[in-house]
């Protein structure tokens, strides 16, 4: 343990918490005249005007004060372990005086989230712009559904003369060009374009499935499209605003 020693103007040892307490009971008897205190070491002096000097220099004000103001019989008896008390309190304020480095970078985490915020609101608005004046794309999107939700139906019931007949000779047909226009209008997040990859794959899938007659197959495939498409209205902003999903 570091032990630090105060002195008086008349070169005598103070223990400050001690002298804080003002105890009778816990002072110590009269010393021998024989007993000579230990030497003190000297005060330091702040020399600074930071938030820490200011705290260190009242602290040794404090200690300054109780030593002007203490008996030297007190004086002269004071423990090395009570010093030891006095020195800590001071480290202790000085500690508290200074500024964290973790609130710093906490400050900087902050300010980049509070900018990922109003980017991430700016993308929401501007997309929102779009999806509200794409009233023919989301008329394309609705279509599809419908029609996919005829061709489970099919499928379901094992019927894929039926469910051909909905999808249409080959992907090239009309309504799955207007459901990519739509998708390369309203798509602009990596997200939203993985699934529109994962919808064009599958649908591909099920057209060929269905014209096999594979119903197996074409259950799998059909799955799968509708997922694509139900996780890209999701990221798209559109729930809610299509029916069937």
């Amino acid at each position: 343990m570091l032990i630090i020693h105060v002195s008086s103007s008349d070169n005598k040892p103070i223990d400050f918490i001690t002298h804080l307490l003002h105890s009778r009971s816990l002072r110590p008897p009269h010393p021998s005249t024989s007993a000579m205190p230990p030497s003190p070491l000297p005060l330091a002096t702040p020399v600074s005007s930071s938030p820490s000097s200011a705290l260190a220099l009242a602290a040794s004000t404090a200690v300054r004060s109780a030593i002007a103001s203490t008996p030297p019989s007190v004086t002269a008896a004071v423990g090395r372990r009570e010093l030891g008390l006095s020195a800590c309190f001071t480290a202790l304020t000085l500690s508290l005086a200074r500024p964290a480095p973790a609130a710093v970078l906490e400050a900087d985490d902050d300010l980049e989230l509070l900018e990922k915020v109003k980017k991430d609101r700016k993308k929401r608005l501007e997309k929102q712009g779009v999806i509200s004046s794409s009233l023919k794309e989301k008329g394309h999107l609705q279509e599809v559904i419908y029609k996919l939700s005829k061709v489970g139906q099919a499928i379901e019931n094992n019927d894929l003369d039926a469910a051909s007949s909905l999808l249409g000779p080959s992907t090239t047909v009309e309504w799955v060009q207007n459901v990519n226009a739509a998708f390369s209008k309203l798509s602009s997040s990596p997200e939203e374009k993985t699934e529109v990859d994962n919808f064009n794959s599958s649908l591909a899938s099920l057209f060929a499935s269905v014209g096999d007659r594979d119903v197996g197959s074409s259950k799998l495939a059909f799955v799968s499209s509708a997922s694509a498409l139900e996780k890209w209205v999701e990221f798209a902003g559109l729930v809610g605003q299509l029916k069937g999903l």
